[in-house]
């Protein structure tokens, strides 16, 4: 007798739902994206203990006629595609007909719905059972109830994590959907209590300002690029704002969240050398493409898409985030106050800025990211009541800030370039400036001997005065370095470099690309090479240095990438050659050094992300001295 056999339907299902129903955030998501594919206007999505008890999706869509109630049910049943060449212009958030048998199959789900002509139909389902059907009013719209989640599987319901972390994963979801289909009000309750809220008016950065707060939103650029196969529209914010993670980037395509590594590498070299080191920015990217031109259908989340070309997107992204950056002043204004969440204990706090994502998310990383908090006291500890109710609802006065007519307030006026001043104490940059994205302004003094105090009509400025040159020398050096062949400086003492066999055979494999940037490694026997020229720009005394901290570069990566080699050289050197703390500067090295960071072509952050200008407004230093309330 064979050994192969056919599965029955509802181990089928069970197993299907391991793809589909990862936890409760999984069962919210498939609920919503079917409701939004219903053409619904209004979603609310309502909870109990992070999903774990209940899950109820109420929308206002087209609903289900009578004759489809218990064949949507069935596996693999769909209105979404009829035919295999449908497969390849999919505008639907779901089309594969698994969501809903699967989440039947493992929970009780209660379902009423109407198409608003006729009285409607409740249906009841225990673990993929029928064990109700009747008659119910007539409200347009669907509502599907979820409870008992996982009883029958007790292995996965081990599996869930804390209510916390289970309602950060539901609100991410909602925050995606309500990012992608701003013309759709969602609200999301926790236990009877608003989590999130948003219009449904279309504007985006109503939505952005629900989910991330209002000083997130008035610091959003608009993004707008396209080409002949891509329509990329969206926001990316100031780097000023940055967060820990990549979380923070929503990427949609025709509406559908996706995650995808090429696209996230291009936006963090368009936000290159803004941004420190390990952090990310918040970026809202809506791309409308032919469907034809993606595969949707390669993950079982529907989380990743297959493209047919990326390259092409992935520049559009990158150059419609650069020339947005571009076009703005970037200098941020010293931060605002955030309020402390007293904490049950005394032994510690905990700060939370006013958005909900960034609560939620604290909650998130407590459990998922190793480098977070992982003391389960000192999670306990927060007063999430609190926290909860310090986060409002977007005002009609704020919204107001976001209409079509205010849309300005995010966008910088062209100034005109200051006349020519004296800059003998620094160098110059490689290109000359039209215009500046600095205002003038006048240096009044100084504080410990490394922060240039500047005043203008706007306010006051604090300028950190060796990140100020760290970006001056780094535009000058990213030029230079490259261009050796007519600025060699010839070495009356060769330089002497020794190192051991494995490092020797590297470096050999890469003398080409060392050659490239001015490194002129010449074998003298065993495994000791001598440099006797370098090219002229080199840090003046510090050559031998330069040369084996380029060197080391191409030890610690052991590859060829010579775009990357010369880039961190010019880092590298930058920081090497600039104004260093406590150096106190004569008025007129001050007023060159910030003459000449005007010039700069992003003058507003040092090579490593670090700010370089920090504005206090006149207003907020008249709010501090209590001039104004």
């Amino acid at each position: 007798m064979g050994k192969i056999k056919q599965l029955d339907e509802l181990l089928s299902n069970k197993i299907a739902a391991g793809e589909v129903v990862e936890r409760p955030a999984s069962i919210v998501k498939e609920l919503v994206e079917n409701a939004i594919d219903a053409n619904s206007t209004r979603i609310d999505i309502e909870v109990e203990e992070g999903g774990l008890s209940r899950i109820t999706v109420i929308d206002n869509g087209d609903g289900i006629e009578s004759d489809d109630l218990l064949t949507a049910f069935q596996r693999h049943a769909t209105s979404k595609i009829k035919h295999e060449n449908d497969l390849f212009h999919i505008r639907t958030l779901g089309f594969r007909g698994e969501a809903l048998p699967s989440i039947a199959s493992v929970s009780k789900v209660e379902m009423k719905t109407s198409t608003g002509k006729d009285a409607g139909n409740q249906l009841s389902i225990h673990y993929g059972k029928v064990v109700n059907q009747r008659k119910t009013d007539s409200r347009k719209g669907t509502t599907i109830e979820v409870t008992h989640l996982f009883h029958n599987t007790p292995a996965r319901l081990k599996h869930l994590k804390t209510v916390h972390t289970e309602l950060g994963n539901i609100t991410d979801v909602i925050n995606r959907q309500a990012m992608g289909h701003p013309k759709v009000a969602f609200h999301l309750k926790h236990n009877g209590k608003t989590v999130l809220k948003t219009p449904g008016s279309g504007d985006h950065l109503q939505v952005i300002a629900a989910i991330y707060g209002m000083s997130v939103a008035k610091k959003m650029l608009k993004v707008k690029n396209e080409t002949l196969d891509y329509k990329i529209e969206g926001f990316a914010v100031k780097p000023e704002i940055n967060r820990a993670s990549r979380q923070y980037v929503s990427l949609f395509i025709n509406g559908r969240y996706i995650r995808n590594f090429k696209i996230y590498k291009a936006i963090e070299r368009a936000y290159h050398t803004l941004l420190p080191i390990g952090r990310h920015p918040i970026v809202v990217l809506s791309i409308e493409l032919d469907p034809i031109l993606v595969d949707v259908n390669v993950h079982p989340g529907k989380l990743e898409a297959r493209f047919s070309k990326e390259e092409e997107l992935s520049s559009a992204i990158e150059e419609g985030i650069k020339q947005a950056l571009k076009d703005t002043e970037l200098i941020p204004q010293a931060p605002s106050k955030t309020f402390t969440a007293k904490p049950k204990t005394e032994q510690s706090t905990f700060q939370f800025d006013t958005s909900r994502q960034d609560i939620i998310s604290r909650f998130q990383q407590s459990d998922n990211d190793k480098d977070a908090l992982k003391d389960e006291s000192i999670r306990s500890s927060v007063d999430w009541k609190r926290a909860e109710e310090a986060v409002q609802d977007v005002s009609e006065e704020d919204h107001a800030l976001f209409s079509k007519e205010s849309t300005t307030v995010y966008t910088r006026e062209n100034r005109e370039v200051e006349p020519e001043q004296d800059r003998s104490a620094v160098e110059d940059v490689p290109h000359d400036a039209e215009t500046s994205r600095v205002p003038s302004m006048y240096p009044v003094g100084q504080v410990h001997g490394t922060y240039i105090i500047a005043q203008n009509e706007q306010g006051m400025y604090i300028i950190d005065q060796h990140a100020a040159q760290e970006r001056i020398k780094y535009e000058y050096y990213r030029e230079k370095v490259g261009q050796y062949e007519h600025e060699v400086q010839e070495l009356l003492v060769p330089l002497t470099f020794e190192f051991t066999h494995t490092e020797a055979s590297i470096i050999r494999e890469h003398q080409e690309q060392l050659a490239s940037i001015g490194i002129f490694l010449e074998p003298f026997g065993g495994n000791t090479f001598i440099v006797r020229s370098h090219p002229q720009w080199f840090p003046n005394g510090e050559e031998q240095e330069t040369i084996q901290e380029i060197i080391d570069q191409v030890l610690a990566d052991k590859k060829s990438d010579i775009k990357k080699l010369r880039e961190d050289a010019a880092i590298m050197m930058s920081c090497k050659g600039s104004i260093k703390a406590n150096r106190h500067l004569r008025q007129d090295e001050m007023e060159s050094l910030l003459h000449t960071l005007r010039k700069a072509e992003d003058p507003f952050t040092c090579p490593h992300g670090r700010p370089i200008i920090v504005q206090f407004t006149t207003y907020e230093m008249e709010k501090m001295f209590k001039r104004v309330m």
